[in-house]
């Protein structure tokens, strides 16, 4: 009834040529798209929910905030620095893999509840391979009968071939160094790509939208900017959504998660901890929550600790849509687990994107054995007595080795406070870095050895070799992107 009404309206004005009312309609058309009734997109309140905040987060939490929190959109953000890197290496061991592992239990679980409350997902679980994760989500559309829907996969961030081609002229924001001056096979290289990607994809019609390397916060901020057609180029009010966007990018974080310090600062059913969404108006005023009757809490402290997090200068936080000025942030606790933010400057985006590169360097050989009894300390430094001798001896070459007694030093290190009684038990953990592989193997080998041939009255040691996965990065001009959208209408 609603576009009716603006079709008669436009029609009626019969002093326009068909030009003119041609723009005429598709103004009205948009107006359309931004109004529910007779309430403008002014007086919206948009929805975002935080469902996942890396890539093996739970699955039930975002199926709660599905099923309770009557979003407009679910968010799961799912890569940490190195797990795009790490599914670059899945995927060349099988190609069609490299997307989230969990992205099947997710939607099986969540997809029906979006569907029934129209909720659109955004989410990076594409990771290396968005176009096999897209393939993967039809896949579960058709098998859970919730077509039709149409799935978006955003392609561009992969930068691979540029970086290798210009390793002389890229620097490593690391150190100012040269790309080429690493040594080791580069295996991935992915720029961190911007809200405007994903406004494109939602612009499209997009249900879902499945990308790989974006900003964190920008999965959040585009469908602010679409539902409520703010301008690339404002930059406050990119700010202001940036700072929600910035509350919620951790998940459950700003609902408790990782806050409780008992008697200090106690979190309520932290076991059952529930996960934040955003209630977003269009001048940029947010108000974080969660579900009723869910575990944590959400108030200025929680919020406060996640404004903070990751944040090198509070008035120049730089992201691939915006450079953040939170010193004039107000956090206000409006209510039981209800925090308004308002406040949030903006800058122009950088012309430059930051790109993860992930480089081969070799090998890490660990082991642990643990020592009991009266006595332990004294075998424990024995123990690492002969496994330093044994190295010696069979010509190990380690670029590093750390030699840690848990529950004594191994996190400060020689800070650590000194025990004012002898402990009852205490664990050695041996880690040594090297170019080759069987030089890891040979360490972790001699910590195995010393059942037998070391100390008494010890555990049987663990041992592992793994392949050191290093993330570097470095800056490319925003103009070498080319994104692209591709859309799947599923049925």
């Amino acid at each position: 009834m609603f576009l009716r009404e603006l079709i008669n309206q436009v029609r009626k004005n019969v002093n326009v040529g068909p030009t003119q009312r041609c723009k005429q309609w598709m103004l009205a058309l948009r107006d359309s798209i931004i109004c529910k009734g007779n309430k403008t997109h002014t007086d919206r309140i948009l929805r975002i929910g935080a469902g996942a905040s890396y890539a093996g987060d739970r699955v039930g939490p975002a199926t709660e905030l599905a099923k309770h929190a009557k979003l407009d959109y679910l968010v799961y953000e799912t890569l940490a620095e190195r797990t795009i890197a790490l599914a670059q290496l899945q995927r060349l061991k099988q190609p069609e893999g490299g997307y989230n592992e969990l992205l099947e239990d997710r939607f099986l679980e969540a997809l029906p509840h979006c569907r029934k409350q129209g909720t659109r997902i955004v989410t990076n679980m594409g990771a290396a391979n968005p176009l096999g994760a897209a393939k993967k989500t039809a896949e579960i559309i058709r098998e859970l009968k919730l077509g039709p829907m149409k799935v978006a996969a955003v392609l561009g961030d992969d930068v691979l071939e540029y970086c290798l081609a210009n390793r002389n002229a890229l620097k490593l924001m690391e150190n100012g160094l040269p790309l080429a001056s690493l040594e080791g096979k580069i295996v991935s290289a992915n720029a961190y790509l911007g809200a405007d990607v994903m406004v494109d994809a939602l612009a499209k019609g997009a249900d879902i939208v499945i990308t790989g390397r974006v900003g964190d916060c920008s999965l959040f901020l585009a469908p602010m900017i679409h539902e409520f057609g703010w301008r690339m180029d404002d930059w406050d009010l990119l700010g202001k959504g940036q700072t929600g966007a910035d509350m919620v990018e951790c998940g459950a974080n700003v609902s408790g998660g990782f806050f409780a310090d008992p008697g200090y600062k106690d979190v309520p059913d932290l076991g059952n901890l529930g996960y934040p969404y955003l209630e977003v108006s269009a001048d940029g005023t947010i108000v974080v929550t969660k579900v009723a009757g869910t575990g944590g809490l959400i108030n200025r402290a929680t919020c406060t600790e996640q404004m903070l997090y990751e944040i090198h200068d509070p008035a120049y936080y730089i992201t691939p849509d915006v450079i953040v000025d939170f010193t004039d942030v107000s956090l206000d606790e409006v209510g039981p687990d209800r925090v308004r933010i308002q406040g949030g400057r903006g800058k122009p985006r950088p012309e430059q994107l930051k790109v993860s590169v992930g480089i081969l360097e070799g090998w890490v050989g660990e082991a642990m054995i643990t020592y009991a009894g009266l006595g332990c300390v004294e075998r424990a430094k024995l123990a690492e007595k002969i496994v330093r001798e044994r190295l010696q001896i069979e010509g190990v070459h380690l670029q590093e080795l750390r030699v840690d007694y848990l529950g004594l030093n191994a996190l400060h290190r020689e800070s650590s406070l000194p025990c004012k009684d002898a402990p009852y038990e205490v664990c050695l953990r041996f880690a040594g870095r090297s170019r080759e592989k069987r030089d890891a193997v040979k360490l972790a080998n001699e910590v195995e050895t010393l059942v037998g041939k070391g100390p008494a009255s010890s555990s049987i040691p663990t041992k592992s070799i793994r392949e050191v996965l290093a993330i570097y990065s470095v800056l490319v001009p925003r103009h070498i992107i080319k994104h692209e959208v591709i859309l799947s209408e599923v049925s």
